[in-house]
């Protein structure tokens, strides 16, 4: 199994792992660890998150603020989003799987 992004998935990821490193140097790489890390959790049992829906589940990131919004397509797992827990609720739900 593999993990996709969707592209403002993935520009949310690099944007928040920056502006951790810009905050305190180690911090972002820290996140993008943690991110990486709830991934590979994620690819083993992809069931581990909470449900959505019929077809979403949320996972929280180990000691950051974030959720990975993802979806099991075969043997991909599609990242919708890396929401910040206070950013407006269900702001990714207008985008598209691929």
């Amino acid at each position: 199994m593999e993990w996709k992004f969707h592209p403002e998935a993935e520009a949310e990821f690099i944007e928040s792992a920056a502006h951790y490193e810009g905050e305190v140097p180690g911090l972002g790489n820290r996140f993008g660890r943690a991110v990486r890390e709830a991934l590979e959790l994620l690819l083993v049992n992809p069931e581990i998150g909470s449900p959505l829906n019929d077809k979403l589940r949320s996972f929280i990131v180990a000691s950051f603020p974030y959720s990975i919004i993802y979806a099991q397509q075969g043997h991909c797992l599609f990242v919708l989003a890396v929401a910040h827990g206070s950013r407006k609720p269900g702001y990714w739900k207008s985008r598209r799987f691929r």
